[in-house]
Parts: C-alpha cells; structure tokens; sequence
C-alpha cells in the first residue's frame, strides 16, 4: 500500500466516525424531545425518525453503529432517552424494550435500503418492518414489565403511535434522499 492510499483511506475513515459521531448527535437531541400520552407509559418521541435519517445517511452498518452508540450514552446516564432521561433503569423499565427495538429497525431498515440501494420502496418498505420488529419486542418487554397480556400492551404501546410512525416514515422517505444527498455532496473534496 503506496503512501496516498493510506492516507486516503484514513481520510475516509475519520470522515465515516465523524459521520457517525454526528447522527449519534442528532439522535441525542431529537430523542429527549417527547409528548406524554395519558393512555401510554411510552410517550411520542423523534427517535425513531432520528434512526430513519441516520440509516439514509450513514447506511447500514455505521448507520446501526450510531443508534447502538446512542443507546449506549443513555444507559451510561447521558439524559438523551424520552423527556431528558437517561441510565439503566430507563433501558430496564417499561419502554426499554422500544429502545432496544430500534437497534433492529436499524439492522432492517439498513439492511433493504442497501440491498436495494436508491428504491424508495424498499426504503419504506425497511422502515415499516424494523418498525414493526421494534413494536414487537416493546410490547412484548412492556407486557412482561407491566403484568398485562399482548393484546393490552399491543393497545397502549402500539396503536396509538401507528398514524404519528407512518407520517415520520413517509418525512423520511421524502427528506431522506436529499439529506444523502447533500452529505454526499459536503464530502466529496
């Protein structure tokens, strides 16, 4: 390996961390931000929007990278999970599950958008089933926390948050290509 390549090469790198280490950003100040729901111990938040826009800029692997990151900062106690909280026990209680399920959004979402890179479909497509794998692993978590059934965790934890999802699907899947697309753009030299 000549002396450019590598120099290349960690230019390449150092700009994918910086990428990373922004959208992780992003996340940590689009998560706190929620609405209570009085029906609901999870409330309304942007975390998942934030994770769908990451996904379109950093792609699958840093893409997950950065929401694992992000989870990681709230369990060490960073207040950057649901209404400016943060720590163990918030990964431990009743929305935890929610939490750990956008690792899986990430993975799907990721995972179709480069298998099928630029459809749009397949975009919406990765969002509505990491979304749906997330919802399955919070209600099943929130059910075990709170002593209800499926059905009744099912009502509280995902049906209200179904019409607010498919709205923040449908901002990314317009915003996000040209989020990429300006990033792209800012790192070419």
């Amino acid at each position: 390996m000549n002396g450019n390549t590598t120099v290349n090469t960690r230019k390449t790198r150092t700009k994918e961390l910086t990428m990373i280490g922004l959208m992780t950003a992003v996340t940590c100040v689009l998560g706190p931000f929620s609405i209570p729901i009085p029906v609901s111990p999870v409330p309304i938040s942007l975390t998942n929007f934030a994770v769908f826009l990451s996904i379109y800029v950093l792609g699958f692997k840093a893409g997950t990278t950065s929401c694992i990151l992000y989870l990681l900062l709230g369990t060490a106690g960073l207040p950057v999970f649901s209404s400016f909280s943060g720590g163990l026990g918030k990964l431990a209680g009743p929305t935890g599950g929610y939490l750990i399920g956008f690792v899986f959004l990430a993975l799907i979402q990721g995972f179709l958008m480069g298998r099928f890179p630029g459809k749009r479909s397949a975009a919406v497509t990765g969002m509505a089933l990491g979304m749906a794998v997330c919802y399955l692993f919070g209600t099943l978590w929130l059910a075990a926390q709170m002593s209800l059934d499926f059905a009744a965790a099912l009502g509280i934890g995902v049906i209200p948050y179904l019409p607010g999802d498919i709205v923040k699907i449908v901002l990314a899947a317009v915003i996000g290509p040209k989020l990429c697309a300006a990033v792209n753009r800012a790192r070419t030299p």
